[in-house]
């Protein structure tokens, strides 16, 4: 008899209010646990704040997606990557004692664009974990579209025996409309939501690289100045 095929489900870019709280009640509904990757910008509210709380409460895990989310710090200075991953962590205190970081994809991509050497270095002395993802629906660019991409996803992964770490992003015209039908379909396949990153998509766990790592490092801009 084949296992359960595990789905590490990650919400991406919120809270934002009017939807991170349907989502939630989604999640709850069925018993969903995820983890919701925040920008530290939108925690400075008091609805950021309540519905991160909600979140964590509710038994998910939250982690840090930087503070402004505009470019991949592969290519920010040292003080601004320091800046996304600290400011972030901050406003989270308790409530991200995993002290879990993804990094600013650029529309998804993955590439050595995702870090500089500096910030791969405060992940290492903060002890953080650095999770990717390896199925991305792109949910924000095609709302309607979305669930059948996913599914093909995972069921590429089943074959492979691949975990599934999905991104999903809890914002206005993307996952939420069809998330009730989309989890409702997987409920009746051979899957498991874990909240579990796998070490195919973390390339530093609780300060350790991985040995996959230093593809996902820009070069330094010492060495793009020589070169």
């Amino acid at each position: 008899m084949a296992l359960p095929h595990p789905i590490t489900l990650t919400f991406d870019n919120g809270p934002e209010p009017g939807v991170t709280e349907h989502v939630l009640d989604v999640l709850a509904a069925r018993g969903i646990s995820a983890t919701f990757f925040v920008i530290g910008r939108k925690l400075t509210s008091r609805s950021g704040q309540a519905l991160v709380t909600r979140a964590r409460a509710e038994g998910h895990v939250i982690g840090n997606h930087s503070f402004f989310h505009l470019t991949p710090l592969g290519e920010a200075s040292p003080e601004a990557a320091a800046h996304e991953i600290g400011a972030t962590q901050e406003l989270l205190g308790d409530l991200s004692p995993e002290r879990l970081f993804r990094p600013v994809g650029d529309r998804g991509r993955l590439g050595p664009h995702l870090l500089s050497p500096a910030a791969r270095d405060l992940l290492m002395a903060g002890r953080y974990t650095c999770a990717l993802w390896n199925a991305l629906p792109r949910d924000w660019d095609d709302p309607e579209a979305w669930p059948g991409i996913a599914l093909g996803q995972i069921a590429a992964h089943r074959r492979s025996f691949t975990p599934t770490v999905m991104a999903l992003h809890d914002l206005p015209a993307a996952t939420l409309p069809h998330l009730p039908a989309f989890l409702d379909r997987l409920a009746e396949t051979d899957v498991v939501f874990t909240q579990h990153f796998p070490d195919e998509v973390v390339i530093i766990r609780e300060g350790r690289p991985s040995p996959q790592c230093e593809r996902y490092v820009s070069a330094s801009v010492e060495s793009l100045a020589v070169g």
